[in-house]
């Protein structure tokens, strides 16, 4: 439960930023169409439940404190996302179900994405908010009403719907391959290997897997992102080390060869999570089961 004490009113939040930014408040009540000590006012009172000063005067000039400075970044932030809910509101209106997803970006965007139209047709009044950022309780904050991640299937306070595997083959550039072609997989190394920071082990545990060490294997740029990596291999940065699945149209139309052919099968699998007390909503459940005939379809049996 919010503690309103100190909790102050959008008002005076507004007549701070305004401030902020005139460094007047005279401006700033011209701006907010207030009287210039109704701002200062509003002001006054978020300082005292603030217990620190947001402004000074230094030669007649209003200058900002540091807590000043430190609130500003957090009133923003604030101020920003009231506005977008309250343009996300009469935008879809509010008889329109919204259902909030998370997703690894690119995850999201090659495999999630291509198959959300089958969804939209069949459930029209549901509105998909589908984000990219997680947390490890947003499920449980109640942030998101379902999250896909990459892992292992145990989520406490949560049910895990395995999806699928996957295996990580390495892919480049066809231009990137040398003209005598690799006779073992450590020459790989000399293309550069791309890392990718979520998977900082996988250069390595691909060549063990092979009976390979090369002391390279952590070697190399590291990108964030999986799209990131697919990229920078397209464009010759060197062999990016990548689930299969999510290059398929690359090396069917050439963008990307695979330089050599083993792949291996992660430990993990790629999985829909959702709270256990949400088994049962409407919304969650129509979800569910239409992932599930995604992964039965013929294009998910090919992952």
């Amino acid at each position: 439960m919010l503690n309103k004490r100190y909790l102050p009113s959008i008002t005076a939040l507004q007549c701070f930023e305004a401030v902020t930014r005139h460094l007047s408040f005279t401006r700033a009540a011209e701006e907010l169409n207030l009287t210039q000590s109704a701002v200062s006012k509003q002001v006054a009172q978020l300082e005292e439940l603030l217990q620190h000063l947001l402004f000074r005067r230094v030669r007649r000039r209003l200058q900002m404190t540091p807590a000043g400075d430190l609130y500003l970044v957090e009133v923003r932030k604030i101020l920003t996302q009231v506005e977008m809910s309250t343009h996300y509101l009469r935008s879809y209106g509010g008889d329109t179900e919204v259902l909030r997803v998370s997703t690894p970006p690119t995850f999201g965007a090659r495999w999630l994405v291509p198959r959300l139209k089958g969804w939209r047709l069949r459930h029209p009044s549901i509105h998909l908010d589908l984000c990219s950022e997680q947390e490890a309780d947003d499920l449980l904050q109640g942030r998101s009403d379902l999250a896909f991640y990459f892992g292992q299937g145990s989520r406490p306070g949560t049910e895990c719907l395995k999806l699928f595997g996957e295996e990580l083959v390495p892919v480049c550039a066809p231009g990137s391959l040398p003209d005598t072609p690799f006779t073992d997989p450590t020459q790989l190394t000399d293309l550069v290997l791309l890392q990718n920071a979520s998977r900082p082990q996988a250069w390595h545990d691909w060549f063990d897997s092979q009976g390979y060490h090369t002391e390279h294997s952590y070697h190399g740029p590291r990108f964030e992102t999986f799209y990131m990596c697919i990229r920078a291999a397209q464009v010759g940065c060197g062999v990016a080390l990548l689930p299969k699945f999510l290059v398929e149209e690359e090396l069917a139309d050439g963008k990307l060869v695979i330089p050599w052919k083993h792949a291996m099968p992660s430990t993990d699998a790629y999985y829909l999570a959702y709270p256990e007390h949400s088994a049962e909503v409407p919304k969650v459940r129509d979800f569910v089961k239409w992932m599930l005939e995604q992964i039965d379809s013929p294009d998910g049996s090919q992952i």
